[in-house]
């Protein structure tokens, strides 16, 4: 690509200074390293281990809760929810006593990296499988942002871009399917070879992933697939990071049922009423978890009761971790005003709920595998060429996956 802008720019206390190259960062919504194992075990992602070994594969630590709308908007931002503001996909509105979504950038605190970018020349592209992201992720963004979700939709003045199903040469898919990611990929070599990107951010969806395991012949394939797309960007000079919101784990019992904690009905049989409880995990795509993930708040009517339950939440089999407002704030990097007064997380095979009759199962599709607490916590990063001295040591320290832009930007020349 010609005349691709190298302005530096600077966005929430990081300098980014860009190469004259394609950027790419994906976010491998929901992919565990076993994952990435397991494909390139099964040698079904040949470009990915070109990555590999010219480039960089390590771990990283991503944000608490293990979410979606959380982890994107730290990868946008570079920085943790307690800067940013974005909390969970859902949260309870203490100034308007409601629970709502948290899809809309008018919760996000702070600017974003893509728009900052934008800004300083660059050509910048968001494409997200799911249209729940694209209004934060495009929060003051010039430059193209519209989901496989809802592609068909895309206008120009609205979305920076029309004719999408077009120019990328596929139909809009539906969002519980594996095309919806690999759209999401497809329409990123589109952009590039088209020359209406150079700066990309591509977010999947992680429908796959709650529904097979890493092992599974569907997973494979659906890995070999996103592969060739890699390739396809590598062909055209990308430099690519990815990384992944979160990680994935079966919450099922012994006997594959569900195995779930629901907590207001817990509190409410041991303490009496007076308890809500908040699913942070919750969002429109109730096939992929049932509203069941990890972690949960709850809020406590009557504060002289919230160390007593604390206590007794900890002891109860299941429940890993409990922290109050202070302390969960700190730990757990979370804005104290978007927050409940109790933090509770639950083991690597559990999931934490409201009430049996807040969530159903039957929506379900397939097993119930799902994230959100200390078990999905770390992720894969990946970053597509050599990284320079100073960010070999950083790889060695306490990266985070909302490094993956000051990494592939920053770290490989």
């Amino acid at each position: 690509m010609n005349n691709i802008s190298t302005t530096p720019f600077s966005v929430n206390g990081i300098d980014y200074n860009p190469p004259a190259k394609p950027i790419v960062v994906i976010c491998m919504d929901g992919s565990a390293d076993e994952y990435l194992d397991m494909t390139m075990a099964h040698d079904r992602m040949p470009n990915l281990k070109k990555m590999v070994l010219q480039g960089y594969r390590g771990m990283v630590r991503g944000a608490l809760p293990s979410f979606t709308n959380v982890n994107n908007s730290s990868i946008v931002t570079g920085v943790s929810p307690a800067v940013h503001g974005i909390c969970g996909n859902f949260f309870y509105d203490v100034k308007k006593d409601q629970e709502v979504m948290m899809n809309s950038s008018e919760y996000l605190r702070t600017e974003t990296l893509l728009a900052a970018a934008a800004n300083a020349g660059r050509k910048v592209a968001v494409v997200t499988a799911k249209e729940k992201l694209r209004d934060i992720l495009s929060y003051q963004l010039k430059g193209i942002a519209f989901s496989a979700e809802k592609a068909d939709q895309a206008k120009l003045e609205t979305h920076g871009i029309e004719n999408a199903e077009t120019i990328i040469g596929h139909k809009t898919p539906a969002i519980y399917s594996a095309e919806a990611s690999l759209f999401v990929l497809r329409a990123g070599v589109a952009l590039i070879k088209n020359g209406m990107a150079d700066f990309l951010y591509l977010s999947l969806t992680d429908y796959m992933q709650h529904t097979y395991a890493p092992d599974t012949e569907e997973s494979l394939a659906f890995y070999e697939a996103q592969d060739v797309e890699l390739g396809k960007m590598l062909e055209m000079g990308a430099v690519i990071g990815a990384t992944a919101d979160h990680g994935m784990n079966a919450k099922v019992k012994a006997d594959g049922s569900p195995n779930v904690l629901f907590i207001e009905s817990m509190l409410t049989t041991q303490f009496g009423p007076g308890f809500r409880v908040i699913c942070p995990i919750t969002d429109p795509y109730v096939k992929h978890h049932g509203a069941l993930g990890s972690y949960v708040l709850v809020y406590v009517n009557n504060d002289s009761n919230i160390d007593e339950v604390e206590q007794w939440l900890a002891a109860q089999p299941g429940i890993t971790e409990v922290y109050n407002k202070e302390k969960g704030c700190r730990l757990l990097e979370q804005p104290a005003d978007r927050t409940g007064d109790l933090f509770v997380l639950s083991a690597r095979d559990v999931v934490v709920g409201k009430t049996p009759a807040d969530h159903d199962l039957k929506a379900l599709d397939g097993t119930l595998r799902s994230h959100g607490g200390r078990y999905e916590e770390m992720v894969p990063l990946v970053i597509s060429h050599r990284l320079n001295a100073k960010y070999k040591m950083r790889a060695q320290g306490d990266p985070r996956n909302f490094d993956v832009f000051d990494f592939t930007v920053n770290g490989t020349h």
